[in-house]
């Protein structure tokens, strides 16, 4: 194939080039829930699917924060401006970040000295909450911002980290 002849990858606009989590937040977590924040970032950022409904001018800038007990997708264009935002109430999300949290600390606990039977049905439990959560911030999402699964999976993360101070 000619140089000429190649396809040129064309950059999606519908997707997230950056996610801030704002800092007033968040709290200082424990070296493992920070390592799965920076990884989580660092993922979104590479692969992710973020389509605003009835706006096509991606790629966007993500900040989350949490405001009067509320979750805030705080959207800006490439350049940073403001393009809109979304308040979700955390009410739907608290369950089930809270038996994440319980099982992530189980998980880590196990992992210092259960054995790998035991460590493999935490993680099983962990990955179906971590599903159930994604699942429901793909609803609560609906009409205002399309994702996929594992967007929505790398998002969640994310709010459990911004959950856990609020």
């Amino acid at each position: 194939m000619a140089p000429s002849d190649e396809p040129t990858e064309q950059p999606s606009t519908s997707r997230l080039l950056e996610v801030v989590l704002d800092e007033a937040s968040i709290a200082r977590a424990t070296p493992d829930v920070e390592h799965e924040r920076k990884v989580a970032i660092f993922d979104l950022i590479e692969e992710n699917v973020f389509a605003l409904e009835g706006h096509d001018r991606g790629p966007y800038r993500l900040m989350l924060s949490i405001a009067e007990n509320r979750l805030v997708f705080g959207i800006g264009d490439e350049q940073g401006d403001p393009v809109t935002s979304f308040m979700f109430s955390l009410s739907p999300f608290r369950r089930i970040v809270k038996d994440y949290f319980l099982v992530v600390e189980t998980y880590h606990e196990a992992i210092k000295t259960a054995p790998p039977s035991r460590i493999e049905a935490i993680d099983m439990g962990r990955r179906g909450l971590h599903d159930e959560g994604s699942q429901l911030l793909m609803e609560r999402l609906d009409g205002k911002i399309s994702v996929d699964f594992d967007t929505a999976r790398r998002l969640f993360t994310l709010i459990c980290a911004l959950h856990w101070k609020g």
